[in-house]
């Protein structure tokens, strides 16, 4: 009888409490009323990783998802994904560049036919301003044209996280702004066009609740979400530096929507941090809807610690919202960054597969449920569990990222390593040809895998047929240590 190694132990009682929550959900979900429309592919958040991925606005169109973040550089990148599963490793896409020091937070929308990008740029000397963009057709790729700065403050003031609503058949945008009190709130500006203004903004809403000025003052990154003749107007309160960082509303109840009079703010938070997810100052946000139209999601940032700030340490977030019986929108409580969840409703189906070795019969394996850069991948004998399933996600240029859905991690050229017997890790998803997999046909129904750096074949490596057997590269000899059933 073989020595139970301490990592089995480990292996084993991780695998009987996924088991457990994986019933749970089931129990729970077979109880509750949804729509007959199958989910999506399963993921897990982030769905998209540093850097690129603070401030996002994620939009649903024609069966593709288009997604859109700060990046901390002067040029505006892209992501293209037919699942939301399929972002993580989606490639990026330069769509503007700006011409400014640094660009920050982009919003994509679509206004009479044309996709539009507003984004917050600084230049040298100058105040932090709006600026516009405009597709050439119907693409959300673009290409794209330069439209200028949008004039929404007097004095061409500061004005940033401009995002457009239509209410009562006008145009208007929302931005954030400094008034003459020196508190960072809401503004609104009727426009006579998707790139013009009409007039300089008014306020609509101030930081002026005790949950709105946690570690500063803010209200700033707001979005429209309308329903049933409402509208309502989400935003982000207090400041990003701390993990207290939460979304608010505001409703349109009045007349004027350039008056704060026409605005009622609901007086508790709507979204906020959840300790005991290890989810951190969630914010500056998006809504979109499932392919199928019948789901609304959320997209926002978030922090992995409370220490964690406005930097590059945030990550781009999603899940479903649901409806209050008063017609009010209810995002619920963010899940943690474990919490396996099902595609919006609509998208491709494209279920986790099991990658199998022809000689060893185990199956790739994140080894030990590691979730951290440098995660081990070995075989193991094949289960149901997360830690075995991988998505391979077609980027579109004859190579595959291979992800796990436990730990979120892409399969990894470790090291750039370009000899026989380079190792093989998982590592964030970077879209670099070090995780970037061919998949050759090898007959039988089995393929190789082979990475773009290295020219080297994923092996098993030392033919090792026991539980725990190595994963590695080499020489690509098409044996049947080299040759792996993907289903």
């Amino acid at each position: 009888m073989p020595t139970i190694h301490p990592r089995a132990v480990f292996r084993k009682t991780a695998v009987l409490i996924t088991a457990s929550i994986l019933a749970l959900s089931v129990l729970v979900f077979a109880g509750a009323d949804r729509a007959e429309a199958a989910p999506g592919t399963s993921f897990t958040n982030p769905v998209v990783d540093v850097p690129n991925s603070a401030d996002p606005t994620l939009v649903q169109h024609n069966g593709f998802y288009y997604y859109v973040a700060t990046t901390w550089s002067s040029q505006v990148v892209m992501r293209k994904s037919a699942t939301i599963a399929g972002l993580k490793t989606a490639p990026e896409q330069v769509v503007v560049d700006t011409g400014g020091d640094t660009m920050w937070a982009p919003h994509l929308e679509m206004l009479d036919g044309r996709w539009y990008l507003y984004y917050s740029v600084e230049q040298c000397c100058a105040a932090r301003r709006t600026h516009v963009a405009q597709s050439a057709g119907a693409d959300p790729m673009g290409p794209y044209t330069k439209l200028g700065i949008l004039d929404l403050m007097p004095n061409n003031g500061w004005a940033i996280d401009a995002a457009p609503l239509r209410l009562n058949g006008n145009l208007y945008m929302t931005f954030s702004a400094f008034a003459g009190d020196g508190l960072q709130s809401l503004y609104i500006a009727p426009m006579s066009n998707p790139w013009t203004a009409s007039a300089h903004g008014t306020r609509i809403s101030a930081p002026t609740l005790s949950w709105e000025t946690q570690n500063g003052a803010v209200n700033e990154g707001s979005f429209a979400l309308q329903r049933g003749g409402r509208t309502f107007l989400t935003y982000s309160a207090s400041h990003c530096n701390g993990p207290n960082y939460k979304i608010g509303m505001l409703e349109y109840t009045g007349s004027n929507p350039l008056q704060m009079s026409s605005w009622t703010k609901r007086s508790t938070p709507l979204f906020q941090r959840n300790d005991a997810a290890g989810v951190y100052g969630p914010g500056h946000h998006s809504f979109f809807t499932s392919p199928d139209g019948t789901e609304t999601w959320i997209a926002y940032h978030a922090n992995d610690s409370a220490s964690d700030g406005c930097g590059t340490t945030r990550t781009t977030r999603v899940q479903k919202i649901s409806w209050n019986a008063d017609g009010t929108p209810n995002l619920g409580v963010p899940v943690a960054t474990t919490t396996v969840l099902q595609g919006p409703s609509g998208e491709p189906n494209v279920p986790p597969a099991a990658i199998r070795n022809r000689h060893s019969n185990l199956c790739l394996d994140d080894y030990n449920w590691g979730t951290q850069p440098g995660a081990e991948v070995r075989q193991w004998t094949c289960n149901d569990y997360a830690v075995q399933d991988w998505h391979l996600n077609d980027l579109g240029n004859g190579y595959h990222a291979i992800l796990n859905l436990y730990s979120g991690l892409c399969l990894d050229d470790y090291n750039f390593g370009t000899q026989p017997g380079a190792e093989v890790r998982q590592w964030t998803c970077n879209n670099q040809t070090v995780q970037q997999w061919r998949v050759v046909d090898a007959g039988g129904g089995y393929v190789n895998l082979v990475n773009r750096y290295s020219g080297l074949c994923l092996d098993n490596y030392n033919f090792g047929t026991q539980p725990g057997a190595e994963v590695r590269q080499w020489t690509c000899l098409n044996n049947a240590a080299q040759q792996w059933r993907i289903a």
